[in-house]
């Protein structure tokens, strides 16, 4: 009998990261976690060593730089750690011939889309997080031919800070949110995320993959679904963009396609508010 695959996760500690190691436990997969105090990504050396040593037959690479509008004013660290990061983990992935699944972000395209976007639509980030990781895409692909890219948008889950988080706090003070209407996407819920990461890592189908719950909304309409499934009376406001000015532009239409996950056998994931349902109900 085959030992059962042994799989790293940088981020450990995030929001995706610990939701990853707790769906690697519920396979009977052996999770390491790498949290920025174990390994500094930025520090090549440092990557290379630690992976020498551990070996993993995989690498889930969550640790990110995720500050959208603070990397507009440091561009250079979010370039260190989104671009130059995610490269010094796929020259140790490939040095030890370790599979590599590399989480990015909806963020790489403009939002001028009328569609969902593929994964081969032509990318051209608005601002210096999504350059960044589209960087970070890029360099790890001429690094290391056993990877697959996973984009993934508005993403929430029982661990770290989002959205769904931020609006129950707000509505435990205000009896009114405003909250914008003209940004279209498709929130994904992390353990459902991890549990896709599960399927792909036990195959060899590289390549670039959108994974999103399916279905869309606006941020307005996805807090209204929040406030629903608690049976919260707070009233939502729908305000367009201009009325929350911020320093980092963002795609007003950033749906994703997941063709790659249709096209290779890979089962979609449940609708968003579903998903959303489930989380709540674990609050």
């Amino acid at each position: 009998m085959s030992r059962p695959l042994v799989v790293a996760v940088t981020g450990a500690n995030g929001q995706l990261g610990q939701d990853v190691m707790h769906a690697l436990k519920k396979r009977g997969l052996q999770g390491i976690p790498l949290t920025r105090a174990k390994v500094d990504i930025v520090d090549q050396a440092q990557v290379m060593s630690t992976f020498l040593k551990l070996k993993p037959d995989v690498i889930i690479h969550t640790a990110a730089y995720t500050q959208v509008d603070q990397a507009e004013s440091e561009r250079d660290l979010a370039y260190q750690v989104n671009a130059y990061g995610a490269r010094n983990v796929a020259c140790a992935a490939a040095a030890i011939s370790a599979k590599l699944i590399h989480l990015s972000t909806d963020y790489v395209f403009d939002g001028r889309a009328n569609k969902p976007y593929d994964e081969y639509t032509r990318v051209r980030p608005v601002n210096v997080y999504g350059a960044s990781k589209r960087v970070g895409e890029e360099l790890v692909t001429q690094c290391h031919n056993k990877t697959f890219i996973v984009r993934t948008s508005w993403v929430f889950g029982k661990h770290g800070s989002n959205f769904v988080k931020t609006m129950l706090r707000l509505a435990k003070s205000q009896s009114e949110l405003k909250v914008v209407h003209d940004q279209i996407g498709s929130p994904t819920y992390t353990a459902d995320l991890a549990d896709r990461l599960m399927d792909m890592l036990h195959t060899e189908c590289y390549g670039v993959y959108h994974i999103t719950n399916s279905g869309h909304c606006s941020w307005y309409e996805f807090a209204c679904a929040i406030m629903e499934e608690k049976g919260l009376q707070v009233k939502v406001r729908s305000v367009p963009t201009s009325q929350f000015p911020r320093p980092a532009r963002r795609p007003s239409y950033s749906v994703l396609e997941g063709m790659a996950m249709r096209l290779q056998g890979f089962a979609p994931l449940r609708p968003w508010r579903e998903a959303l349902r489930d989380m709540l109900q674990g609050e």
